[in-house]
């Protein structure tokens, strides 16, 4: 009998100390929940840096150098995701017009921008004149010493790049600044058409044309070309940059700070730099 009551004791204290030791928490000693919270706390501001401000942003070709320097500016100072699209005004506009996803559009000339501010697909309140700019004479290396104006091609089988009229700014520029001086319809045989100002200028730096009618920005990145004349403000309407936030951007607050930003005396060096000008009423 003793020997019983003895092992129904050694088994009932087995199993008490079996039971205390399986209410402890294996890797939370005090049994709280703030870890558990932290935790959770630390995935959520996981998740939001992994979603920041996404923008897109349209510019015109000329800005291509100029806004590459921007992009990397803004995201370092905001930490907003800019993502550049670039090409001809005009090809910009059509692309709004037909539902891309863009939040600010940067324009060349003032017609594309008025053209998507009739349909009502910019935001009216938002638009501004941002920079200036003049037309240039561009000419391609072999010919430095033999070009000095535009008048220098007429009456030769030289070859002229302009942008399309139609939807490159600086195209229609030139041809308004060669309808003025009476020399399109003795230059138009040997005009060779650009996409867009930064095909114009590829034509001159490789040579393949004589000479191309460009921004005066664009003689600043120009590295195997020369500039060899600035046309008179008179030989075409004013150049002049509209930008505005484009009626269906996902997030206007983030286009307007944006917008702010290229006032900044930051972005004004940068644009300076790339010879833009700096709009002022």
């Amino acid at each position: 009998m003793k020997k019983v009551i003895a092992l129904l004791l050694i088994f009932t204290l087995a199993f008490g100390l079996y039971g205390c030791s399986s209410d402890k928490p294996e890797n939370n000693p005090d049994n709280s929940k703030p870890i558990e919270n932290a935790d959770q706390g630390q995935n959520d501001n996981q998740d939001e840096n992994s979603n920041p401000v996404e923008l897109t942003i349209s510019a015109a070709a000329s800005l291509t150098e100029a806004y590459g320097e921007i992009k990397e500016a803004y995201e370092a100072e905001k930490g907003v995701k800019l993502t550049l699209n670039f090409g001809a005004s005009g090809t910009l506009q059509k692309q709004i017009e037909e539902g891309a996803e863009v939040d600010v559009f940067v324009s060349a000339g003032k017609k594309q921008m008025d053209a998507l501010e009739e349909q009502d697909l910019i935001i009216k309140d938002t638009r501004e004149n941002i920079y200036r700019n003049e037309l240039a004479l561009l000419v391609s290396e072999e010919y430095k010493d033999k070009i000095k104006s535009i008048n220098d091609l007429v009456g030769t089988d030289l070859k002229l790049s302009i942008g399309v009229p139609e939807t490159v700014p600086v195209g229609q520029y030139a041809k308004d600044a060669l309808g003025y001086l009476k020399i399109w319809d003795g230059l138009e045989a040997n005009i060779v058409y650009g996409k867009d100002v930064s095909q114009v200028l590829t034509y001159v730096e490789k040579g393949e044309v004589a000479a191309g009618i460009v921004f005066s920005s664009d003689s600043v990145r120009a590295t195997q070309s020369y500039l060899a004349e600035i046309f008179p403000e008179e030989t075409h309407t004013p150049i002049v940059y509209p930008a505005a936030v484009v009626a269906s951007t996902k997030d206007k607050e983030a286009s307007l700070e944006f917008l702010q930003y290229l006032r900044t005396d930051k972005a004004k060096e940068i644009l300076e730099k790339y010879g833009f000008k700096i709009y002022t009423e």
